[in-house]
């Protein structure tokens, strides 16, 4: 009884091989599905369903910072070199960029630290090259922001919150990469739409996602006036507790101060920014 079981058993397997050989198409159905399943974890819905779940679950990020503004029509430019932090909690968050490097053009790289500290409500800008220090008041006190969203008002920072309006505000397709990109990253174009809040400042931004921490790792934007902002992500470390001192900052007694609170019928005119914004060069910098 055992061989008849045996024997059947290679009936129906050759009967199946003889069937494949035949229809063609029938036997990598199997195949075509897998492939199907791989397709559609790649397509822009289920990308942007990873950054959300990522972010959502984000309680720390720190990286170190590249940041680069080019203006090709005068052939200029700038690129800054530093450290981001990112601390999230129920009772607070705090976002720190540590600028330390400048680059001009040609010039060689030099020294040239610029601190910005945002906490949900202040912004704080250090400059340590001209000794000045400007708080900035962005919000209510009693209505708290994400820092990244802040941050998005005076850095070209997309993809770290609010990942829902993405789709609102641009059309986002899958762009082509070479082999070496597409194993470590996704590459997202989004072009802005016509009746985007971003329609002033933007034309497209590209945006890419890395493979292992489903976070931006660059991005670059381009300016209605033909400018590029890129900034890259490098060495992220996601979720492992930052030491709260990295957060704490002193401004030294010799820098001037300017605090500029929050001015009520610009809070209440403000538009809703989430995501995208950018920062201009320092008039030092065009030079």
């Amino acid at each position: 009884m055992k061989m008849n079981k045996n024997i059947i058993t290679i009936i129906l397997l050759l009967s199946s091989a003889t069937a494949c050989s035949l229809q063609g198409n029938t036997c990598t159905e199997s195949a075509a599905d897998s492939r199907s399943g791989e397709k559609d974890a790649n397509s822009v819905e289920a990308i942007l369903t990873q950054l959300k779940q990522k972010t959502t679950k984000l309680t720390s990020y720190q990286a170190e910072l590249e940041y680069r503004f080019k203006q090709p029509l005068l052939e200029s430019e700038t690129l800054r070199k530093g450290f981001l932090y990112y601390q999230k909690s129920d009772e607070k968050s705090m976002l720190r960029v540590n600028f330390q490097t400048l680059k001009q053009d040609d010039e060689k790289e030099r020294k040239n630290p610029e601190h910005f500290i945002f906490d949900g409500i202040w912004l704080t800008r250090i400059d340590y090259q001209i000794k000045k220090a400007e708080r900035r008041q962005l919000t209510e006190p009693n209505k708290p922001a994400d820092p990244f969203e802040l941050a998005s008002r005076d850095l070209p920072v997309i993809g770290f919150t609010q990942t829902t309006d993405l789709k609102k505000q641009f059309e986002i397709k899958l762009a082509q990469q070479n082999k070496n990109e597409a194993e470590a990253s996704f590459h997202l174009h989004l072009k802005v739409k016509p009746d985007s809040t971003y329609k002033d400042d933007y034309t497209a931004i590209d945006l890419w996602i890395d493979k292992k921490s489903h976070l931006p790792a660059k991005i670059i934007a381009i300016t209605t006036e033909e400018d590029i902002y890129e900034i890259k992500f490098l060495k992220p470390v996601v979720n492992k507790k930052i030491d709260a001192k990295v957060f704490k900052f002193d401004i030294p007694k010799d820098f001037t101060i300017e605090i500029i609170p929050l001015k009520k019928k610009e809070a209440e005119a403000r538009p809703e920014r989430p995501v995208v914004s950018k920062v201009e060069p320092s008039r030092r910098d065009k030079s």
